[in-house]
């Protein structure tokens, strides 16, 4: 049995998306597994024993025959791929005269939430209960999979030496968003506020962000400094499996609606989830996630997620995140 899947999608959809890779084998159990993506999404899936092969987009001549084609993206690219695949069964979406269209009536709620803001609003299933269901798969909470090699783990155990860090009390605080979605981020003079209070309970503080949050990052440890207060950070130049490392070695996560999300609850760390502009309900918690939802959610959610409010991002306040992590274990 031969099985094709596109996921092209933001690295957090990539991940959140690994989990029909174990209901695929478990209803076909010879099955051999070939993931189309993005060249940048590759090392998410690396080192997965249920992918047999791995393609990056673009894909010039691909005139291997399939049993079965998953196509779990809708946007432009995924679904013209979707279009050329040969395949004797199609599921998910492709391509009707520019604008993307299901194989399957399983496929057609996803989509819909994707147009409609009452549905998306309304909506109370999990993006994998909408990815199984497009997928004609049973769901039954199979977890998200990211696979680090002992040698990956190094970085992480190396980050704790130099750091002289000891696991039990780390915190790994994620500060950054997609600039697509700035709203997503916690305010600063939040996480401030929160990194005080929470290292007078002798936690250890790593601060999690990429390239665009560089100078973020290295104005507030300055100012925690200037306060006698030391706080950690990863290398903003990292890859991806060198940001999942450090991820590894921190005992729980604070983020916003971010690829880090995906990525602590793949690893099993109890997570603190920051919801301010996007459905809490969406994102499975895996009896990992404590979700801490603003008031103002709704004001903002669908229509106006993509702007920023600086009274939305600071809706939720230190105290509540330091008792959610007190409480999750």
């Amino acid at each position: 049995m031969k099985i094709c899947i596109i996921k092209l999608g933001a690295l957090g959809d990539i991940i959140r998306t690994t989990p029909i890779l174990e209901a695929i084998k478990d209803k076909y159990l010879n099955s051999e597994i070939t993931w189309i993506t993005k060249p940048e999404s590759k090392e998410i899936l690396e080192n997965n024993p249920l992918i047999a092969k791995i393609l990056t987009i673009p894909i010039e001549n691909l005139d291997e025959n399939f049993d079965i084609l998953y196509s779990l993206d809708i946007d432009e690219k995924a679904i013209k791929l979707a279009n050329l695949i040969k395949a004797k069964k199609k599921l998910g979406y492709y391509n009707n005269e520019d604008f993307p269209d299901c194989f399957n009536s399983g496929a057609e709620y996803y989509l819909n939430t994707a147009f409609d803001d009452s549905l998306k609003k309304s909506n109370r299933k999990t993006y994998q209960e909408m990815i199984f269901q497009a997928s004609e798969l049973k769901y039954t909470h199979q977890k998200c999979q990211i696979f680090l090699t002992e040698k990956e783990k190094l970085y992480g155990k190396e980050f704790l030496r130099k750091n002289n860090l000891k696991t039990g009390k780390i915190i790994g605080l994620n500060i950054g968003s997609s600039s697509r979605w700035p709203s997503k981020a916690w305010d600063l003079e939040k996480v401030k506020e929160f990194v005080i209070k929470i290292k007078k309970d002798n936690y250890e503080l790593i601060l999690l962000g990429g390239l665009n949050e560089q100078n973020i990052l290295d104005n507030l440890i300055d100012n925690l400094k200037n306060q006698n207060i030391i706080v950690f950070q990863n290398n903003p130049n990292n890859s991806f499996k060198e940001f999942v490392s450090i991820i590894n070695i921190c005992d729980k996560i604070v983020c916003g609606d971010t690829m880090a999300i995906h990525i602590a609850l793949s690893l099993n760390k109890p997570t603190i989830g920051l919801f301010f502009c996007t459905s809490p309900y969406e994102i499975e918690s895996y009896g990992l996630l404590k979700k801490l939802v603003s008031p103002m959610l709704l004001d903002f959610f669908p229509e106006k997620s993509d702007k920023y409010n600086k009274t939305l991002v600071s809706s939720i306040i230190a105290e509540q995140v330091i008792n959610a992590i007190k409480t999750n274990n």
